[in-house]
């Protein structure tokens, strides 16, 4: 259906910032009705960092409020994430989420995708 490709992640010093992006593509029409970024540090759940929808509101956990800029491109099926003044807790594999609806056989069908994630590493 709806793929699902992160990019931007590495390894950066405490302090320093990173710039995430996900591109979403598929072989049908597509409407992108929520963009998310989730995180999953070693032995820890995954967890919601971000989230934008088509009406540009957005949601950011505590931990990231003045640190993280989410932002989507709907001409370009992006979604991107800002990072600053990373900290080593920020450590983890980020995933980009998406849902909303698509065409499968001439037929309105619900998507949810996810990539398959990008890590990023803080070091103190």
């Amino acid at each position: 259906q709806v793929q699902l490709v992160e990019s931007g992640g590495g390894v950066v010093e405490a302090g320093g910032s990173l710039r995430l992006s996900c591109a979403a593509s598929s072989e049908s029409i597509f409407i992108t009705n929520v963009m998310s970024w989730y995180r999953q540090a070693p032995g820890k759940q995954r967890e919601l960092v971000a989230a934008i929808d088509r009406d540009s509101s957005t949601n950011y956990a505590d931990s990231v409020k003045g640190r993280f800029t989410i932002s989507g491109d709907d001409a370009k099926s992006t979604v991107y994430l800002q990072m600053s003044s990373l900290k080593p807790e920020d450590t983890a594999v980020y995933y980009c989420n998406m849902w909303g609806s698509t065409v499968v056989a001439g037929y309105p069908q619900a998507f949810d995708s996810w990539g398959r994630g990008t890590q990023v590493t803080v070091s103190s």
